[in-house]
């Protein structure tokens, strides 16, 4: 099989990907063995490879929004050969601790992460445990049921984390391929959605998603927001967001790594407004998105690149040039 190989974190001109071949594995008794067949990439991806996150394994494939085919199957595993199924960013929680035992599976201590701390998906073939792929729909086109599976798992879970209810103004601040499935989902709600971006594209392709207004993050959100969620790695993002919430309302952050929280008055959190990250996903999360997937429809934009240009993907992720997500289709 052929993957695009992390051997070394560190700035994507500086230490590029290298597509290796490597021996395809067989799989042990509950995973699947998957053909792969579109990998969403998110900023968590980008954050791996240059070395934010610290490696948690190297070398490592990255990648952890994959579709594809499952062509061999563990003795245990009960998934049927020829099943399109997706894999997700939580690759395995050990189901008894106390977070476990009470649903909160993204907080297990002994979690695994697929790209992090197993091989993921840029790559033509990717293990899985078989008890962490969802079913699939055969007739959807692969790279749009992509980016669903972080993207949108982990922004359905930031709206939870928000409290935000029908009828009320929601703020995204950043509008990458998450915050586009979240103005989806909001408005779906009868939310009504307010976008703060630099991007003058970004805020142009909020509003045709049906945003009530949109602009920059230096610009004035022109009614208090009841919940606001925030997708880019940056504190003063957050300290923004903040601003723009009225009492009683929360920031939830949708990053799994920050540059740093700014120090701020205390006037920012005071009225009971609250902040508070999102860590992870559950399963039962990528599974409601996918079930909203169906019935809302959601809709995802993303551009796509074949396996020798992941690290052209990589930076034109870095650079904020894609709109939606970054896709790669390996064949």
């Amino acid at each position: 099989m052929r993957v695009a190989l992390l051997e070394q974190p560190g700035p994507v001109r500086q230490y590029p990907l290298h597509l290796v071949d490597l021996v395809t594995p067989a799989p042990g008794a509950m995973e699947v063995l998957i053909e792969v067949e579109a990998c969403a990439m998110c900023r968590t991806d980008l954050q791996i490879v240059t070395g934010e996150l610290p490696p948690r394994r190297s070398p490592v494939v990255p990648g952890h929004q994959i579709v594809g085919r499952v062509v061999a199957r563990g003795a245990k595993a009960g998934v049927d050969l020829g099943t399109r199924v997706g894999v997700a960013w939580l690759a395995h929680a050990c189901g008894s601790c106390d977070q476990c035992s009470s649903d909160r599976e993204n907080l297990c201590r002994s979690a695994s992460f697929t790209g992090w701390d197993r091989d993921g998906g840029f790559a033509t073939h990717a293990l899985a445990d078989a008890r962490f792929v969802y079913p699939l729909p055969d007739d959807a086109v692969p790279a749009d049921l992509a980016p669903l599976l972080c993207g949108g798992a982990i922004g359905l879970r930031s709206l939870r984390v928000s409290g935000v209810r029908p009828g009320q103004r929601l703020g995204l601040f950043g509008f990458g391929a998450s915050a586009t499935v979240v103005a989806q989902i909001a408005r779906h709600w009868g939310c009504e959605v307010y976008v703060a971006t630099r991007s003058r594209r970004e805020q142009q392709r909020a509003l045709a998603l049906g945003a009530v207004w949109a602009g920059s993050y230096d610009d004035t959100v022109p009614e208090p927001l009841h919940a606001a969620i925030t997708f880019a790695p940056s504190g003063d993002v957050v300290s923004r967001a903040l601003d723009a919430i009225d009492r009683g309302g929360t920031v939830a952050i949708n990053a799994i790594h920050l540059d740093r929280i700014p120090e701020m008055d205390y006037q920012k959190l005071w009225w009971e407004r609250s902040l508070r990250s999102v860590a992870n996903v559950t399963r039962a999360d990528v599974q409601a998105v996918l079930d909203l997937a169906v019935q809302v429809p959601l809709t995802t934009q993303h551009q796509d690149y074949d396996l020798a240009a992941v690290g052209s993907a990589l930076l034109d992720l870095e650079a904020g040039r894609i709109p939606g997500a970054a896709v790669i289709r390996p064949a």
